[in-house]
């Protein structure tokens, strides 16, 4: 056993790929879901050391196709950096990398674009393409245009189909704000001073602004002397602040605007009002990696509005929710505009999964799925029925861990019936460890 909580129950490690067909379903899987539903996660190959953390395993990807009211295959497949493939006995995998220092693998996000299915993460590693099958490919820089590290969470833009992201690395004392056009290729990068050497994990747009966020956890030399695989730790007086950079613009005509210190990883939303001021919707952290240096565990995250007016002036700071809750969702076609309602993952402290929460954002109503202490659901991903459809006329879909059956299902719910009973549910033949991002990827 390991004092590790991140490597006990359903955060634990599965030792082997798995691939299933021809899936049991209960209730029937609406028509218009043909694609797969993509998951990644830490899955560490080798024994950990004593200061693991969770964000550091093994990317495994997991992936579930539908297609026809059918689940028609799940597969579950490593993604093939070097210590996975030394650990296997694999060949490498080929292709550029950005850097050997702090890891070669991708475990944080998966994703759909260009027709390419790409494994993610920041702060050094280069993308890795996967083939339909999950299979991994070979490493990518974008056909020779991506100049340094990428991101774990581009935003898309749903006007453009152009992915925007903030890229760090611990060797840089900047920022990067990349854009990735529909054809795959970086067309843009602008460089970002800041003065530490910030964790970034994720971005938002708004239709004149790229926002940015620094915060209080920064690269830290020493905790690489002292063996702490993640070398980033909370500094009180850094300070917390949001960064406007104009999307047509350079790092000149970036704004800062300073908000009361806290982290985030992620944010909901943003747009501008009717007065062009930001409205920024985050999951605010108190703070982060300050005692537990080995995963986020320190204090309920909230869901929080910021209003960030590029003039100047004090940013107007409201909280819209006290519960716990995570990895925040939106109807993916509003990113960058104004949004009626939101999805989290509901958590508790130490980041522990539990139900779904529904925010309506226009009457600040929040609903609470719990399915019991046993079903614990991970992030959640909102599929329109249709492309003119309605926001939140559509289907959530999420992994969800079976304590009783040790196993995993896959959950779709009418987001419109929220707490009603599952349009489908998919059951598969193993568990899938709680990690972090995942998307649904549509047939072309």
């Amino acid at each position: 056993m390991s004092d590790n909580p991140y490597l006990e129950g359903n955060f634990g490690p599965i030792s082997d790929e798995a691939t299933a067909f021809d899936l049991p379903v209960r209730g029937e899987i609406p028509a218009e879901l043909s694609g797969r539903l993509l998951r990644i996660g830490p899955n560490p190959v080798t024994e950990p050391g004593p200061n693991h953390h969770w964000f550091v395993g093994n990317g495994l990807v997991h992936g579930l196709r539908m297609r026809d009211g059918k689940a028609l295959w799940y597969r579950s497949r490593y993604v093939r950096d070097d210590q996975v493939c030394e650990t296997k006995g694999w060949p490498k995998t080929p292709g550029p990398r950005f850097s050997d220092l702090g890891g070669d693998g991708a475990n944080t996000n998966v994703i759909q674009h260009a027709g390419r299915t790409f494994a993610i993460v920041e702060a050094g590693g280069n993308p890795f393409e996967l083939s339909e099958e999950l299979e991994t490919v070979a490493r990518s820089n974008f056909d020779g245009t991506l100049p340094g590290p990428f991101s774990a969470h581009p935003k898309r833009d749903p006007d453009t189909g152009e992915l925007h992201v903030t890229g760090y690395f611990f060797g840089w004392e900047h920022l990067q704000y990349l854009v990735v056009g529909t054809e795959g290729r970086v067309r843009k990068t602008v460089d970002i001073p800041t003065p530490g050497r910030t964790m970034v994990h994720d971005c938002s747009i708004t239709k004149n602004y790229f926002v940015v966020f620094d915060t209080p956890v920064l690269f830290d030399p020493s905790m690489l002397e002292k063996g702490y695989p993640l070398p980033y730790r909370w500094f009180e007086d850094y300070g917390t602040r949001v960064g406007l950079l104009p999307r047509d613009g350079e790092a000149s005509d970036i704004t800062w605007h300073d908000v009361n210190p806290c982290f985030l990883f992620h944010s909901l939303n943003s747009y501008e009002d009717t007065d062009g001021r930001v409205v920024l919707d985050v999951v605010r952290h108190p703070k982060m990696f300050d005692v537990h240096l080995d995963g986020p565990n320190e204090g309920i995250p909230t869901l929080e509005r910021w209003i960030v007016d590029p003039k100047g002036g004090p940013v107007k700071e409201e909280r819209l929710c006290e519960r716990g809750q995570e990895f925040p969702r939106i109807d993916e076609r509003r990113i960058g505009k104004p949004h009626r309602y939101g999805y989290c993952g509901a958590v508790g402290e130490g980041l522990v999964y539990g139900g779904l929460l529904k925010h309506d954002l226009k009457t600040g109503e929040t609903l609470h799925r719990d399915e019991g202490p046993h079903r614990q659901f991970q992030e959640p991903v909102f599929v329109p029925r249709s492309d003119d459809a309605d926001e939140d006329d559509g289907w959530l879909l999420a992994y969800v861990h079976d304590a009783k059956r040790n196993a995993a299902d896959v959950v779709i719910l009418e987001a419109q019936n929220f707490l009603g009973d599952p349009v489908a549910t998919v059951e598969l033949p193993v568990r899938v460890p709680f990690g972090f991002h995942g998307n649904w990827a549509p047939d072309a």
